[in-house]
Parts: structure tokens; sequence; C-alpha cells
């Protein structure tokens, strides 16, 4: 089975969130740095249902993992 790579792009818009380069860029750049004991679901700017995504898609997927693990290291 090919595993797929999704960018950030995909998973802003899986989130609810705007997807084009300069919102990606502008809402990382608002929100970190995230302090390091916190996980990137649990950080206090996702609604519950953005958290709650981010959990599934680090526990039940792994092509989603792969990006919400990027996005974790961009945060921190």
């Amino acid at each position: 089975m090919e595993s797929t790579v999704h960018p950030f792009a995909e998973l802003f818009a899986q989130l609810g969130l705007p997807s084009g380069e300069a919102d990606i860029r502008a809402f990382i750049q608002r929100h970190r740095p995230l302090a390091g004991d916190v996980a990137v679901a649990d950080a206090p700017f996702w609604t519950p249902e953005q958290s709650r995504a981010l959990r599934d898609m680090l526990l039940q997927d792994a092509d989603w993992a792969e990006v919400v693990d990027q996005l974790n290291l961009a945060l921190h």
C-alpha cells in the first residue's frame, strides 16, 4: 500500500482554516512558540473539533500523522 503525503494546505483545509501559503505562515507565526509540554492537539487556540481531528489524525491515520507532526515542529 502506498502512503500519501499531505501538504500543510490540505491539513489546514481539513481543520476548516484558511489554507493559502500566506495564511499558513501567518497562523504559525501568530501561534508559536507553543510551550514544550503542550501537545499540538492540546494547544489552546484549537476549537474542540479541531483538537479532536488532530488527535484522530495522529492515532488513526499514518498519512495524516506525518503532516500533523510537521505542524507540531513548526509550532514548537
